[in-house]
This record gives structure tokens, sequence and C-alpha cells, in this order.
């Protein structure tokens, strides 16, 4: 009996050992500071030239972001079926904390929760861009004062851009 006991509790302390290092093997990405020549991965310009919301999002297998000026040409990128597939996470600067003339990266949130305003009066980079919030109370207040219509991450589609 003993001799059963001792392999259970060997065959479970390796399980659970297996398990903890999957864990941190699967460490959760954090945004990237955006450097002075940064350029878009969808036009090329240099993306801290311009205002508004930044957005960037890691691939699979890839240790870097692949960064975009606004957040318009983000999901130009995210929306094309290709790679739609390869996005693991997003993320994009939450504008009720940052000035929008020049957004500061200690403010990236989570793109995928993050709640948008399209159509507003602000423009980014690209002329009309999404404005980007992590809570919907302010991306409403902002649709308030500039105008445009809230949309969550899942909403948004081609048709709407």
């Amino acid at each position: 009996m003993n001799v059963v006991k001792c392999m259970f509790v060997t065959l479970m302390a390796l399980i659970l050992f297996g398990c903890g290092e999957s864990e941190q093997q699967q460490m959760v990405k954090q945004a990237q500071a955006i450097e002075a020549a940064d350029e878009c991965h969808v036009c090329g310009m240099v993306i801290k030239n311009y205002p508004g919301p930044k957005g960037q999002a890691y691939q699979k297998g890839e240790e870097n972001t692949v960064r975009f000026c606004s957040t318009r040409d983000m999901f130009s990128y995210l929306l094309q079926p290709e790679n739609q597939r390869q996005i693991e996470q997003i993320f994009v600067h939450d504008m009720s904390k940052t000035p929008w003339q020049k957004p500061e990266d200690d403010y990236f949130i989570d793109g995928k929760q993050a709640w948008y305003v399209i159509g507003s009066t602000q423009k980014g980079a690209m002329g009309k861009t999404l404005a980007s919030f992590s809570k919907q109370s302010d991306a409403d207040f902002f649709s308030e004062q500039f105008g445009g219509k809230v949309y969550k991450f899942d909403e948004i589609t081609i048709d709407i851009l």
C-alpha cells in the first residue's frame, strides 16, 4: 500500500511541476514603448510625429510588436483575414488618461477590452481615427464632446471603418 501511495504522490508531483513550467512559459506580454524612429507597420509614417491614439499588436511567435501610427491603421491591419489568426495581443492608448496631441506609453490598455469612438472630429495620423478608452463611460463622454459612435472591439468591421 505504501509503495502505491508513494508512486501516486510522485506522479502527482511530476504533473504539477510540469503545469508550473508551462505557466511560466506563457507569460503575459506587455505593451512596448514606441521609440522616436518607429514607423507604422501599415503606412511607414513615423509614429511619434502625429496626434491621437496609437496601437500595437503581438503576432504569434514574435517577441516584438507590430506598431501603428493610428488605431485606424491598426484596425485596417487586424481586420484582414490573413492577419486575424496571427494576432495574440493588442494594445491601444487609453485616451481618458493621456493627452491627444502626444499619447504617453504609460497608458496602453488591452485593445480587445477597450471601447472605441468612431467618427469623432478629433484627428489622428491618418485623419479620422478611432478614439480608444478603457471605460465605456469615458468613451460616451468623449462621443458627447466630439461626436461619433461608441463601439466594443468585437463590433468593429471593415465596413464601419
